[in-house]
């Protein structure tokens, strides 16, 4: 199993270096990953590069025997180079633009920022590209963080411009893809139109998505320019970036494309707060889990997106060993908390895990974030941690080899997530709080799923689930519809087909281009208050109750095999169906016409995968986590009590934040 640490030498005195290179030896660590944010010390002033102190602490590491990972220094330009050539740089909107002082206070689309770029890359690249220590590179640091992905500059305003005509090719596709006829916007010249800032009223939601696919695009782009002078140096060493899942900005599936594979930073006390208050419905019961490990769906949610951006094993290259300074509380971690992420992670798909950091922060903005030392040196919590896991090597090593088991992928898109997010209809209709109830939902019931863009290879899933797609094309449909025909099985949920790839409604009955697939029409929608509630009838064993926030009213077209699962017991679309199957080719779709309850979601997702053959669902406890790759299964317990149920016949106890490894059958 790889273990490293993320290390920042220039932070620290000479003195200190070899000491904790052999420190780290010693502990078991095997890669360390430099640089990502040290520009003004490899390039003190203009041209000028300062690389003794990177190739002496290069050369330590590698007489200790440890794997590089350099980071490009791009997320923190110096201020030399804002003062000299970036005088605007990055105009978040009202013409206000980020100042010196932090970081990621630049635009990718500043041409002269980008030759910046390429001096440091290529210079970096020439004299690292072929070290026998660096094993790899990873691009920037979190795309899109703090959040920064969108700018608003003049050069965003032509190159947008560029980047539409690339798109539309004339005027009049972009006057009718955007349908500008309303409040008579329709553009006679491309120097008319200006990104969707500063409005007077409402945005056009068309010309927001736009904006907000051409943001990612340009950061995409920045990535490629990196990666295209790291690939001309460098010799079989890797590229990755570290992703953000707190900024959705920058489409990591687009993004992956140039990279070898994908990383993530996880901080499970981080933003702890703010992220459940995103992700769980006002009106969910959270799980109980202890105060100072995350929340494991949520951890796990984001495990499962970064494995989904490629379907491939991926890289924790910050993992959280301490307190970190930046939630709202912060709490301290106990003994075994590290050694339970770091399962978790590997459990969850990753091949490497990398701690933040070595050594404590004394400085600036990252004071208080701990270290696997502290601020004096002397080893703290996660240290401890790593010793004692150290003998479980092996073992790691052995379930990093075999792959995750899957029978169950979720559909996302980031194109729908921008559009609803502009434009939700409805307070709280949050697109990522859907996924992630579904992954919640499939966890609690111990289905291991994958999170996969919507044009991924699902042909080897029984069941897949796009809770919704909301923006349809042509391509995405006839994938579906090849899917099923030959035998597979398919939930689509509401509001599903409403919109055009350009963000317009459909002009056919809704839900537009999925309609052969779901054998029905759709109308009557209801977006509906919170006090707001009515009755369903269903078919589907355990699914009953009440039903609100969004409804929807299903209608079976003539001489289709539609069955009605679920019907509406009151208010305005009672008698109407909430849910139906419909038989289509060798396999089956089901429309889900309403916004389920937790438990609701559970009934039908477990009613789904006993039809499709998956009967090895099990209602874990709150705070029980049990993953599964190849044949090993690793029960995880993260709550403050000792749990004690029954798997498959089998009594299971587990002691508070702690795990246990067991074969398939349990053993």
């Amino acid at each position: 199993m790889r273990l490293g640490v993320c290390y920042y030498p220039e932070h620290w005195p000479e003195s200190l270096w070899q000491q904790d290179a052999d420190m780290m030896r010693e502990l078991g660590l095997k890669i360390v990953r430099l640089g990502e944010s040290s520009w003004a010390k490899l390039e003190p002033t203009p041209a000028h590069y300062n690389w003794d102190w990177l190739d002496r602490i290069v050369q330590i590491l590698h007489t200790a025997g440890m794997e590089i990972v350099l980071g490009t220094p791009t997320a923190a330009p110096p201020p030399w180079l804002i003062q000299q050539d970036l005088k605007k740089f990055s105009e978040v909107g009202n013409g206000q633009h980020r100042k010196i002082g932090s970081r990621r206070h630049f635009c990718a689309n500043n041409s002269a920022y980008q030759e910046h770029t390429r001096k440091i890359i290529t210079a970096l690249a020439d004299r690292y590209g072929k070290h026998p220590a660096v094993i790899g590179w990873q691009i920037d640091n979190e795309f899109g963080t703090d959040p920064t992905a969108v700018c608003y500059c003049n050069e965003c305003v032509e190159k947008f411009r560029s980047w539409l005509q690339g798109r539309y090719r004339n005027l009049e596709t972009l006057n009718e893809s955007w349908g500008t006829v309303l409040w008579s916007q329709s553009f006679s010249d491309w120097s008319e139109i200006f990104p969707p800032n500063q409005m007077s009223a409402e945005n056009n939601p068309s010309h927001v998505l736009d904006y907000a696919r051409f943001s990612s695009d340009s950061w995409i782009a920045y990535c490629n320019l990196q990666a295209d002078i790291l690939r001309t140096y460098t010799h079989q060493q890797f590229i990755t970036h570290s992703i953000n899942h707190d900024s959705t900005h920058v489409d990591a599936f687009q993004l992956s494309k140039m990279l070898d594979f994908v990383a993530w930073n996880s901080f499970p006390t981080g933003d702890a707060e703010k992220l459940s208050l995103l992700l769980y419905a006002p009106w969910d019961s959270v799980p109980e889990t202890a105060y100072d490990v995350g929340d494991p769906y949520i951890t796990g949610f984001f495990h499962a997106w970064t494995h989904g951006v490629k379907n491939a094993p991926f890289w924790i290259m910050e993992q959280q060993c301490g307190h970190i300074n930046w939630g709202e509380i912060n709490p301290g971690l106990r003994s075994g908390t590290v050694r339970l992420w770091t399962w978790h992670a590997i459990a969850c798909g990753a091949e490497a895990v990398m701690y933040y950091h070595w050594r404590a922060s004394r400085f600036a903005q990252e004071q208080f974030q701990s270290g696997i030392l502290t601020h004096d040196g002397s080893p703290d919590m996660g240290y401890q941690d790593i010793i004692s896991f150290l003998p479980e090597g092996p073992v790691l090593q052995q379930l990093k080899e075999e792959a995750l088991s899957s029978s169950v992928a979720i559909l996302t898109r980031y194109e729908d997530l921008w559009a609803l997010e502009d434009q939700p209809h409805r307070i709280g209709f949050d697109y990522r709080r859907l996924l992630f109830a579904y992954y919640r939902v499939l966890t609690a019931l111990g289905i291991n799923v994958d999170l996969l863009p919507e044009d991924s290879d699902i042909s080897e899933y029984r069941l897949v689930l796009a809770p919704l797609l909301y923006l349809n094309t042509s391509t995405v449909v006839n994938h579906l519809e090849a899917y099923v025909a030959r035998g597979g099985t398919l939930l689509l949920g509401a509001r599903s087909g409403m919109k055009t790839e350009s963000n317009l409604v459909v002009e056919d009955s809704l839900p537009g281009l999925l309609r052969g697939l779901v054998g029905a029409s759709v109308g009557g929608w209801q977006s509906l208050p919170d006090d707001v509630h009515f009755s369903i009838r269903s078919e589907i064993p355990g699914l009953g109750g009440e039903v609100g926030f969004w409804i929807e009213a299903i209608h079976p077209d003539e001489n289709e095999a539609v069955n009605a699962l679920v019907r509406y017991m009151g208010g305005p679309l009672a008698g109407k169906i909430a849910m139906t199957e419909h038989a289509y080719g060798a396999g089956s779709v089901y429309y889900l016409g309403f916004y389920p309850l937790y438990d609701q979601l559970k009934a039908i997702l477990k009613y789904l995968s006993h039809s499709v053959r998956n009967n090895n669902t099990h209602d874990l406890p709150d705070g029980v986590i049990v993953k599964q790759r190849g044949n090993h299964r690793i029960a995880f317990n993260f709550t403050r009590n000792e749990k004690t149920f029954v798997l498959d016949d089998k009594l299971i106890t587990l002691p508070p934040r702690d795990f246990r490894f067991f074969l398939r059958d349990w053993s």
